[in-house]
């Protein structure tokens, strides 16, 4: 498989087989990852990744905390502006759609939504995290980390879901996985083989256009 390919096959699943991957491949995911490029070569991520009782544990913290207010704990910008807002509803339309969930069944996409807080049944939930005085160009280096890892992920037939979800508990997650200060939750990627029964794995989010959103200059 080449890049390009793993590219195009790699999407958010949200529906994944009980069955956690060897550990030594998982180790070699995480380890190949960190050949992700950062500026200065700080390489500010720290990955932690959970399978069974470990994993079962905090889930469980995560459920019986409250979730935190906070600006570094959103996932989007408030007040989305288009052609953001468009994109990010049509989305989630699609979604929903994929499990026949109409918009004023608010109950039954509560509970999908619920799902993010147990990474999709993943059997595998890794957690990258960043030292919180790093600043947005780290930031940038750990999503370069993060996209290394799913597209490996691919190449080794296994699944993902990045998920900004967990920020929303980041004191229960640095006390449940042991941070040592001052880390923080940054990302958890939900990791496992694919349920391909699971019809909410039949979603394919669209890509906007090129003319939308490129330039190209004397060439």
């Amino acid at each position: 498989m080449n890049v390009s390919d793993a590219l195009r096959q790699r999407r958010s699943v949200r529906a994944f087989l009980p069955d956690a991957p060897p550990a030594p491949l998982l180790q070699t995911l995480l380890q190949e990852a960190a050949q992700a490029a950062s500026g200065g070569n700080l390489q500010p991520w720290r990955v932690v990744a959970l399978t069974g009782e470990p994993l079962r544990a905090v889930l469980d913290a995560v459920a019986a905390a409250v979730p935190e207010d906070g600006a570094n704990n959103v996932s989007y910008p408030p007040d989305l502006w288009e052609p953001y807002r468009t994109r990010r509803f049509a989305n989630g339309e699609d979604l929903y759609r994929t499990l026949g969930i109409p918009r004023e069944d608010k109950a039954a996409r509560l509970r999908q939504l619920a799902k993010n807080a147990e990474f999709f049944g993943a059997p595998v939930g890794v957690f990258v995290c960043a030292d919180e005085r790093m600043g947005l160009p780290q930031w940038a280096d750990l999503g370069i980390y993060l996209q290394s890892l799913m597209l490996l992920a691919v190449e080794h037939g296994l699944a993902t879901c990045p998920q900004g979800f967990w920020r929303r508990y980041e004191g229960t997650l640095r006390e449940a996985l042991r941070l040592p200060a001052p880390y923080r939750v940054a990302f958890g990627v939900a990791l496992g083989y694919e349920d391909t029964a699971a019809p909410i794995n039949a979603l394919r989010a669209g890509r906007a256009p090129f003319e939308e959103w490129g330039e190209m200059r004397g060439f």
